[in-house]
């Protein structure tokens, strides 16, 4: 077992959520056999559908009891099982520096993304990490060992946020550069517009990879709470506005709630499974919803 020398891997946690497993929602193709679905026919464990028998198929495949009740002949097929590759895909712009209570949305993302590394190789999946931002740049493709879990954890560990976001360029780029079906897991505040985070998501599914997004945000950015006026300023680069928020509040709640309805409306659209994150919130209580959230269902026979 690889040795915890990482701040933001909490080794409570991990035994908390030792009990949960990592699915994918579609099947993958791996090089080894695994734990996940496939998109190829086998000869494993899950039961993946029944169909009618036709000249050729193998007699011992027969199940006689559908025979019993439809006095028709059917086979079942199986899911063939594989492994899984995870890339994490973690956005390192200026604004993930955000904070509440000392804890940025950068430090959020690192220990959910750095919980789910673990976890994934833990089960014998691969895992990679992608940065998104344009002042720090890393790409790890996904692999399945120890030393490689170790330096792409060294990498989280090593993530620092800065400049304007590089978040639409990595996730077209991740979805070219994985050869193969992988889960894709996005962590970031998704400073950008709505449709451009359509038009990634649409170029992922594409691509039939599962995608993930866990949206972080703080609660001050929610509901402007303050009582005077204030100097915002733009951890992105761009520059400050001393503004009064008891003047300008209503008009941006206005505006936050058409970028949450936008954003909703492309989620609905994409189909992907997306989490809305208050980075108050305990991280392992996110990442408990998000695993309990991937759990097969049972298949019901005829």
């Amino acid at each position: 077992m690889l040795q915890l020398k990482r701040d933001y891997l909490d080794q409570k946690v991990l035994e908390r959520l030792s009990t949960l497993q990592l699915h994918a929602r579609l099947p993958m193709i791996g090089s080894v056999s695994g734990k996940h679905r496939s998109p190829i026919r086998g000869s494993s464990l899950e039961f993946a559908e029944y169909r009618k028998y036709v000249p050729g198929d193998d007699p011992r495949r027969l199940d006689w009891r559908a025979y019993a009740r439809n006095d028709r002949y059917y086979i079942k097929e199986f899911e063939a099982d594989t492994n899984l590759r995870m890339c994490l895909v973690v956005d390192t712009s200026g604004s993930m520096n955000f904070a509440y209570n000392g804890t940025s949305k950068l430090d959020y993302a690192r220990r959910v993304a750095g919980t789910l590394a673990y976890i994934a190789a833990q089960q014998g999946d691969a895992v990679g990490l992608y940065c998104a931002g344009t002042g720090f740049h890393k790409e790890i493709p996904p692999k399945r060992s120890a030393t490689h879990l170790s330096a792409m954890l060294d990498a989280l560990g090593a993530m620092e946020a800065s400049g304007e976001t590089g978040l639409a360029n990595v996730l077209h780029e991740t979805a070219e550069r994985v050869p193969q079906r992988a889960l894709i897991v996005v962590l970031s505040d998704l400073f950008i517009e709505p449709e451009i985070v359509r038009n990634c998501l649409e170029h992922l599914r594409f691509r039939k990879h599962d995608v993930a997004v866990f949206h972080l945000l703080e609660q001050s950015e929610l509901a402007l709470e303050f009582d005077r006026p204030m100097r915002f300023v733009d951890m992105e680069g761009g520059e400050p506005i001393l503004a009064d928020p008891t003047v300008i509040g209503a008009q941006y709640q206005r505006a936050l709630e058409m970028y949450l309805e936008s954003m909703n409306t492309v989620i609905q659209d994409t189909e992907v499974d997306y989490h809305r994150i208050r980075i108050n919130e305990n991280y392992d209580d996110v990442l408990a919803r998000f695993l309990l959230g991937r759990t097969p269902k049972r298949h019901k026979g005829l």
